[in-house]
C-alpha cells in the first residue's frame, strides 16, 4: 500500500465515474463475515472500527455499474481519482455468483465479432472482480499487519514497564540497606546524639513513605498491564477471525481461478473460430479469383462482340453503298429505256414511211427486250440487295441485344467483386484488430520486417536467390523464407513488407499503435537492423520528397490532424517534444542551443545527463530540452535542427551511416474540457545505429570507437531480450544506456513495435539471418498488458520517456 492511501480507511474506494458510492461495514459484514465474527457489541465495534467507516453522503454502487447499466444518480457529487482502480464497486457473493453463472448471449452465433467483444467485455468485468478481491485481500493483510504492529508496541511498553518496575526495586532495596546502615549507626551514637537519633527517624519515617507511594505505583502499574493484557486477548481473537475470513477469501480466490483457466479454454476457441473464418476467407479470395477469370472471359467475348459489330456495320455500310450505285444504275436504264421507247414509237410511226428500215426496227425492239430483261435482273438485285440490308439490321438489332446483356451481366459481376473485395477487407481489418487484440492480452511486442530494396550500387545478382515470400493464405504477408548455403530458414512476423512496399503502406499498419497515444497510451517503435538495411529511410524518408516521408513526419501529421478532429467533443492537447542521441554511451541533447554542452573536448566532458525511474514508470532525463509544440511544421524544423546536429559518419558499408541512437518522444496531455477526463500518452520514436562487422565496415580511429560502442549497447539490447524471453528473475537494463533508457518500454505497460530492417543483398546475408533470429525472439517476448493512463484533470507537464 502506497503512502498516500495508508491513512485511508480499507474498503473505501473513489472512481472517476460521474457519481460517488462506498462500501458500508455493515453491508459487507452481512455478506461475508456474518459467520465469522462474533455478535459481542464491543467486539462489532472494534471490528468496525479496525475495518474503516464510510464518506458521509455516499452511496453504494450497484453491481449493475459492471454490466453496462447507466441508471447513476445524476445528483450526486463527483468522485475523487485517488484510490484503488476499481473505485467504489462493491462485489457481494450473488453478484459473484452472477457474474460466474452469465452465459453469453449472441444475436447471431456466426458473428465473430461480436461475439469477440462480448468476450472481451466479460474478461474487463471478470478482471475487475479479481481485482477487487485482491485488493481486499491486501486490506486484510495490511490492518492485520496494523494489530500486529499494535501489539508489538504493547509488548515492548510492557517489558520497558516492567524493566522500569525492576529497576525501581533495586533503588528501593538499596535505599533499604543503606537505611539500615544507617539506622545501626545511629542507635550506636543514640546515647550521645540524641537529637540526632530523631532526625534518623525522621528521615525513616519519610522513605517508608516513599515506598508506600512506590508500592501504590506498582500495584496501579499492575492493573494497567491487567487492562493491556486483556486488550491483547481481544486483539488476538478479532486477528483469528481475519485469517478465518482470509481462507474463505483464499477458496473464493482459487475457485476465481478455476474459471480463470475456463475462460482462457473459451478463448482458445474463440481463436479457433478465428482460424475458421480465416479458412473461410480464402474460400472467399478463391471465389474471387474465380468471377475475375469469368469477368476476363466475358470481357474477351465482349470485344469479340464488339469486333463482329464492326464488322457487320462495315458490311452494313458496304451494302448501302452497293444499293445506292444499283439504284443509280436502276435511274439510268429507266431513263434510256424511255428515250428508247420513244425512239420505238418515233420509228414506228415511220415504219410506214421508211419499209426499208424494217429489219433496224426488228433489231430495235430486240434491243429493247434485251434491255428490259438487263432491268427486270436489276430488279431482283435490289430485292436481294434490300432482303441481305433487313437480315443485317436484324443481326445488328440481336447484336446490340447480345451486347446490352452481357454488360449488365459484367455490371453484376464488377457489382459481386466489389462487394466481396469489401468483405476481404473487412475481413482482414477484423483479422488485424482481433490479432492486435490478442497481443495486447498476451503483452508481446510486436515485430515488422521490411526488406530494402535493391539499389543501384548493390550487386546485380538476383534477389529471389536470398529471399522469397509465402503465398498460402496462412503465411501471406506474414512470412518470409531465407535461403543461404541452400539451407532453407522460414520466419513469421506480425506483418512483412517486401521491396516494393511504399512509405505509405508501411505507415498505414502503424496508424492505430500511433493513434493509442492520443488515447492515453504510452507506444514505442523502434528501427533494429544492420548498417546499410534502411532503418533510417523508414524511420524519417527523404528529405524535401513528401511521397517518401519516414514514420516520423507521418506519425506527427496524423496526431495534429488527429487533435484537430477532437476539437468538437471538447478535448484539448498540450504537446512536447525533446530529441537526443546516444553516442558512445553518452546522452547528447539534440535542441540544445549549446551544441557542445555534452561533447568531450582536450579530454574534459561537457554537460552530463542522468536517467531516473519514477514510481509509475515515467523516465526522466535530467537537463534535457523540452520544447512546446503546436503544429506538425514545428516539429519538422526541429527535426531538421536535430538531424543537422546528429552524429553521421562514412563507412565502407554505407555513405552516410548512423553513429549514434536517435530518440525522438513526444509527451502528449489530453483534456476533456466537459468530462474533466485527462489522458497522457507518449510516443517514443528510435532510430537504432546499425551493427556492422569491422572486417566489412573497415573502421578506424574514431569510427572504430563508435562502431564498438554501438555493437556494445545492441549487444546489451539482446542480452535484455534473452532475460525478457526466458522471463530471467533479473533482466540487465543498467547494462548499457540504451537499454535503460528503453526500461519502461520493455519492460513495462507500454505498446512496443520493433522494425527489422533487412539487406537484400547475398554478401548481408549472415547479418540478414542473425537479425531475423534476433527479431523472432523479440517477437516471443511478453512484457505486460499495455495500461491506458487516464485520470481527471491535474497540473503536471512534466515530459517523461514512458
Amino acid at each position: 500500500m502506497g503512502s498516500k492511501n495508508q491513512n485511508k480507511p480499507p474498503f473505501q474506494h473513489n472512481t472517476t465515474l460521474t457519481t460517488t458510492s462506498t462500501i458500508t461495514p455493515s453491508s459487507l459484514k452481512k455478506k461475508y463475515i456474518a459467520d465469522v465474527v462474533s455478535e459481542d457489541k464491543g467486539q462489532r465495534l472494534g471490528f468496525e472500527k479496525m475495518v474503516g467507516t464510510a464518506n458521509n453522503g455516499r452511496l453504494r454502487l450497484a453491481f449493475s455499474l459492471v454490466n453496462g447499466s447507466q441508471d447513476l444518480d445524476l445528483s450526486s457529487a463527483p468522485a475523487s481519482n485517488a484510490g484503488s482502480e476499481c473505485g467504489g464497486i462493491e462485489f457481494t457473493r450473488e453478484d459473484v455468483e452472477a457474474l460466474v453463472n452469465e452465459k453469453m448471449k449472441y444475436k447471431n452465433k456466426f458473428n465473430y465479432k461480436e461475439r469477440c467483444e462480448n468476450m472481451m467485455e466479460y474478461i474487463k468485468r471478470l478482471r475487475l472482480c479479481i481485482k477487487w478481491f485482491q485488493e481486499l485481500e491486501g486490506e486484510y493483510a495490511f490492518e492485520q499487519e496494523k494489530l500486529r504492529n499494535a501489539l508489538e508496541l504493547t509488548e515492548r511498553r510492557c517489558s520497558e514497564m516492567e524493566v522500569a518496575l525492576n529497576n525501581k526495586e533495586e533503588e528501593l532495596n538499596l535505599i533499604i540497606l543503606e537505611l539500615r546502615k544507617s539506622l545501626a549507626s545511629l542507635q550506636d551514637k543514640l546515647a550521645k546524639e540524641e537529637s540526632e537519633k530523631k532526625a534518623a527517624v525522621d528521615s525513616l519515617t519519610k522513605e517508608k513513605e516513599a515506598r508506600t507511594s512506590i508500592e501504590r505505583s506498582q500495584a496501579s502499574l499492575s492493573e494497567e498491564l491487567e487492562k493491556v493484557q486483556g486488550e491483547l486477548d481481544g486483539a488476538n481473537q478479532r486477528i483469528a477471525s481475519i485469517n478465518d475470513m482470509y481462507k474463505l477469501l483464499q477458496e473464493y480466490n482459487s475457485s476465481l481461478q478455476l474459471y480463470n483457466s475456463k475462460l482462457q479454454t473459451d478463448l482458445d476457441t474463440a481463436h479457433e473460430t478465428i482460424k475458421r473464418g480465416e479458412k473461410e476467407r480464402s474460400a472467399i479470395v478463391e471465389n474471387l479469383h474465380t468471377l475475375r477469370g469469368q469477368h476476363k472471359s466475358l470481357q474477351d467475348q465482349l470485344m469479340s462482340s464488339i469486333a463482329s459489330q464492326d464488322e457487320v456495320m462495315k458490311q452494313k455500310d458496304a451494302l448501302l453503298n452497293e444499293v445506292a450505285c444499283l439504284r443509280m444504275e436502276l435511274h439510268q436504264t429507266r431513263e434510256d429505256r424511255e428515250h428508247y421507247q420513244q425512239q420505238v414509237q418515233s420509228l414506228a410511226s415511220e415504219v410506214s414511211k421508211y419499209k426499208e428500215l424494217a429489219t433496224n426496227s426488228s433489231e430495235l425492239e430486240e434491243k429493247c427486250l434485251s434491255q428490259g430483261n438487263q432491268i427486270q435482273i436489276l430488279h431482283d438485285q435490289l430485292a436481294v440487295a434490300e432482303r441481305k440490308l433487313q437480315m443485317s439490321d436484324m443481326s445488328i438489332f440481336e447484336t446490340r441485344n447480345e451486347f446490352e446483356g452481357q454488360k449488365k451481366l459484367i455490371d453484376e459481376l464488377q457489382n459481386r467483386l466489389e462487394d466481396a473485395e469489401f468483405k476481404l477487407i473487412e475481413g482482414e481489418k477484423l483479422r488485424k484488430k482481433l490479432h492486435n487484440t490478442i497481443l495486447e492480452l498476451k503483452g508481446n511486442i510486436r515485430v515488422f520486417c521490411r526488406v530494402r530494396p535493391q539499389l543501384p550500387d548493390d550487386s546485380s545478382s538476383n534477389q529471389a536467390k536470398v529471399f522469397s515470400y509465402p503465398t498460402s493464405m496462412e503465411y501471406l504477408g506474414r512470412g518470409i523464407d531465407m535461403t543461404q548455403n541452400g539451407q532453407k530458414h522460414s520466419f513469421t512476423f506480425d506483418k512483412v513488407f517486401m521491396p516494393d512496399a511504399s512509405q505509405e503502406e508501411v505507415f498505414v499498419e502503424i496508424s492505430q499503435l500511433v493513434q493509442s497515444a492520443l488515447d492515453g497510451y504510452k507506444v514505442c517503435i523502434f528501427a533494429y537492423g544492420q548498417t546499410g538495411s534502411g532503418k533510417t529511410y523508414t524511420m524519417m524518408g527523404k528529405p524535401g520528397q513528401p511521397d517518401e516521408q519516414g514514420l516520423i513526419p507521418r506519425s506527427l501529421e496524423q496526431i495534429f490532424q488527429t487533435k484537430q478532429a477532437l476539437q468538437p467533443q471538447g478535448w484539448r492537447y498540450e504537446m512536447q517534444v525533446s530529441m537526443l542521441e546516444i553516442y558512445n554511451e553518452t546522452i547528447r541533447d539534440l535542441l540544445s542551443t549549446n551544441k557542445d554542452a555534452s561533447r568531450i573536448e582536450n579530454g574534459v566532458a561537457g554537460k552530463q545527463y542522468t536517467i531516473k525511474h519514477d514510481a509509475n514508470g515515467n523516465t526522466q532525463v535530467s537537463d534535457l530540452t523540452i520544447v512546446d509544440v503546436q503544429s506538425s511544421r514545428e516539429v519538422k524544423y526541429l527535426l531538421d535542427r536535430a538531424a543537422h546536429s546528429r552524429s553521421v559518419g562514412k563507412t565502407q558499408m554505407n555513405e552516410q551511416s548512423s553513429r549514434s541512437h536517435f530518440v525522438f518522444t513526444m509527451r502528449i496531455t489530453g483534456v476533456n474540457e466537459s468530462t474533466e477526463q485527462q489522458v497522457q500518452g507518449v510516443l517514443n520514436l528510435i532510430d537504432l545505429a546499425g551493427s556492422e562487422r569491422l572486417s566489412k565496415s573497415g573502421s578506424t580511429g574514431d569510427r572504430l570507437k563508435e562502431t564498438q560502442a554501438i555493437n556494445k549497447s545492441l549487444s546489451s539490447l539482446a542480452d535484455v531480450i534473452f532475460a525478457l524471453a526466458k522471463k530471467e528473475d533479473h533482466v540487465p537494463f543498467r547494462n548499457s544506456k540504451l537499454t535503460y533508457l528503453l526500461q519502461p518500454c520493455l519492460g513495462g505497460d507500454s505498446k512496443t513495435l520493433m522494425f527489422v530492417n533487412i539487406s537484400p543483398e547475398p554478401a548481408s546475408a549472415g547479418e540478414s539471418l542473425c537479425s531475423l533470429r534476433f527479431a523472432a525472439r523479440v517477437n516471443a517476448c511478453e512484457i505486460g498488458t499495455p495500461r491506458r493512463q487516464l485520470n481527471m484533470r491535474t497540473s503536471e507537464t512534466r515530459l517523461s520517456y514512458g
